[in-house]
This record gives structure tokens, sequence and C-alpha cells, in this order.
């Protein structure tokens, strides 16, 4: 019987979205913006040499479409990609609003964003006050720490230490739609930060901020504070059924690899296996060889972008590329006969781009274990459509397969 694995390269976009230009790093309008090609580029002019060397080598994705899904979403050939395609392949034009995991991983599952996210703009004293009192009420503190734009790894760094002295939370936020809360998993306690962003997500979620994000770490002054695999994302609900209920509605049983369970708040998943890229490379190949008949295995690989595309590292960025392709080359050596892969993405992130934001841009959809040819430009939204046709699940939103 029929399985589908939907599998997400985070943020690994291809150019040319219509509506690029509406959309800003650091004041600079993402036009132009192509995460692959300009990785792509940087590989083959040797600018991408740490820890690999050469042009990009991903023969797997390569054959399944990767070069030429680049070239119609933009019209750029990519260096060194000209291997006969083996299957269907096409682009996705994402409408919903925004260039964020909610926005593009909700309109796959077939429910596109019409509203603005919320978005805290100033980079210093980010928060409303009511939000401020709001931790600290739930904390039971007298304060918080942080209150600004950072980077995670750098604001652990700059007041762990006041942190574990103080028992105040760290609290920042980014370009995206984000609240984000460090705290140390001993000195705070985990169960006391997850309860924490539970509680306040509801007030944030109100507002239409996307994502309550509780980010843990260990370590001490003397040694560094390290953030630990805990993390975990409270996401605004979906506000409609999306394609993980159709599927167990219809009685399948949806299994998630990677973020997907917190990205849509467990609506109609039946299992979740997390860690990082790699423990959730073993996770995909374990379900092949293990998921029932009529699953969907649904799965978003994140260090695509969280490690590399906003620390704008393009050599850190190619070397995940090119693991990951390896991990496809394992996984379709191991499906059944009648298993569907589609590999898709959410966004942008384009590591040579100005700024540490998301980019927007099209996004490749490659399909593995059915025959065909190149199907063209589809919405985001016909994703959910296929899987749910190729699996006998009546699709409750609009889309067309393109299968």
């Amino acid at each position: 019987m029929s399985r589908v694995f939907l599998i997400v390269m985070d943020s690994v976009g291809i150019g040319g979205a219509p509506d690029a230009s509406d959309y800003y790093n650091q004041g600079t309008p993402d036009t132009g913006a192509n995460t692959l090609l300009h990785i792509a580029q940087s590989c083959s002019h040797g600018d991408a040499d740490i820890g690999r060397s050469g042009p990009l080598a991903i023969p797997t994705l390569e054959k399944m479409g990767l070069g030429a899904a680049v070239r119609l979403a933009s019209g750029v050939a990519v260096p060194n990609m000209l291997c006969d395609i083996d299957g269907p392949w096409g682009v996705a034009t994402e409408t919903s609003k925004g260039k964020d995991t909610p926005s593009g991983h909700w309109e796959i599952a077939g429910l596109p964003v019409t509203w603005d996210w919320h978005y805290f703009q100033d980079k210093q004293n980010s928060f409303p006050d009511i939000i401020v009192q709001k931790v600290k009420e739930i904390s039971t503190t007298d304060g918080i720490l942080g209150n600004c734009h950072a980077s995670g790894t750098d604001i652990i760094a700059k007041l762990g230490k006041e942190h574990c002295e103080t028992g105040w939370p760290i609290c920042y936020t980014s370009v995206d739609s984000v609240f984000q809360i460090a705290a140390h998993e001993d000195h705070f306690g985990l169960e006391n930060l997850y309860t924490l962003c539970r509680e306040l997500a509801p007030m944030l979620h109100d507002m239409k901020v996307g994502r309550v994000i509780a980010r843990p770490f260990i370590g001490d002054a003397d040694h560094g504070f390290i953030r630990t695999k805990n993390r975990k994302d409270f996401a605004l609900t979906p506000p409609k059924e999306i394609l993980t209920q159709w599927v167990s509605d219809a009685g399948h049983p949806v299994i998630a690899i990677g973020k997907i369970g917190d990205i849509f708040s467990m609506q109609g998943i039946d299992q979740v296996h997390t860690g990082t890229d790699l423990d959730l490379g073993n996770k995909l190949l374990s379900q092949i060889s293990t998921a029932p008949d009529n699953a969907l295995i649904f799965a978003n690989f994140v260090e695509f972008d969280s490690l590399y595309g906003h620390r704008r590292d393009v050599a850190g960025y190619a070397r995940a590329l090119e693991w990951f392709d390896g991990l496809i080359a394992q996984a379709q050596s191991r499906m059944q006969p009648d298993d569907l892969m589609i590999i898709t993405a959410d966004h942008g992130n384009d590591p040579t781009w100005i700024g540490t934001d998301h980019t927007r841009e099209r996004v490749p959809v490659l399909c593995y274990g059915v025959q065909g040819s190149s199907f063209g430009h589809v919405g985001f939204s016909d994703i959910a459509t296929t899987v749910a046709t190729y699996l006998g699940v009546t699709p409750k939103a609009e889309g067309k397969s393109f299968l």
C-alpha cells in the first residue's frame, strides 16, 4: 500500500518569487535572492572550500530535477548541473503573507496565511510592558533580561551568568514573528521554561505572533554556555483543518520528523521524532523501514536555515546540502514500490544575501517513486492536494494534484 514521505528542506529556496521586491533584509529588497543558485556559484568559484571543496556535489537532488527547477524559477542555470532528470519535478510559488516557517509550512499543508504576522520591530526594548509584566507574573521574577533582537548563541554568552545569578528569563526576538525565551536547564529548570512559554503563548498568539520558543541551555560562566536539543516551539494553532488532519481523519497514521509537531501544534499528528538533523536523518531511514501502510511521514530538516542561512555561512550550507543529498540517496534505495517521496522547501534564506533574515523565493518540488516529467509551476497548496490524493484522502482545501 502507498506511503508518502513529504520532506521540507528548510529554507532551500530557488529564487524567482514574483513578489520578492515586497520583502526586505535591512532595507534591501529580496529581488534577486536565490539560495541554491548562489551557494552553487560560490562553490564553483572556490569560495566555499571550508570543510569541503569544489563544485556543489548533490547528484541525487540534481537527478530529481533541482537544477532544472532553479532555472525554471529564476531563469538562471546552476553551474555544473546538467544531468538527465528522472521523475516529476516543478516549482512552487507561495501566496501567503510572510516569508517565515509557519506561513510556508501551513500553505504546504493546504492553508494559506491571509493575515499579517506581528513582528517586534524595535531592536532594543523590543517588547511592550504588558508582555514583560506577563512574563514576570508567570515566572514569579522581578524582571527579565534581554528585551531585544539578538542571536540566540550570542545572548546566552552575554547574559547567561546574570541569568543564573538572578533567575530572570532571557527574552529576545528576531526578524521573524517570534518571542524567544532562553533559560538554564538546571538553574531555571526545563519544565519551568516550558510552563512559562506555554502560559505566555496565548497572549502572543492573540497578537498574531507566530511562535513562542523555549531555548534551554546548560553550562557555566567559566566553561561557556551551550544550547541543548530541548528546544520547543509553542506555535499558533492553524485556524482551519490542514493536511495532517485530513489524513488522520481518514484513519491513516501521521508521523512527524523534526519540528513538524510544533509547527502544526500537533494537529492530526500521531508520533513525533526530534533531534539534530543527523538524528532526523536516521529517523527518516528508520521510518522507511517501519512506517505502516497508508502513512504520511512529514519531515523538516531545519539546520540549513538555523545553522547556516541565518548565519550567512555559505560553506556550511553547502556541506549540509551534500550531506542531505547522500541521505536522500540512502532513503530512495530503501523505499517500497508504491511509496512516494516529495522534497520541497518553505522559503529561502540566501547565505550570500545582506542581513540575517529569510529571503522571499520560490521553492523546488521534486518527486521520487512515480513516473513523469516536469509539471511546471504550481502553488504551495497543490502539494497538500497531491499528497492527500495519492493516499486516497479527500482534500479539504483548494489546490490540484500535479501527479
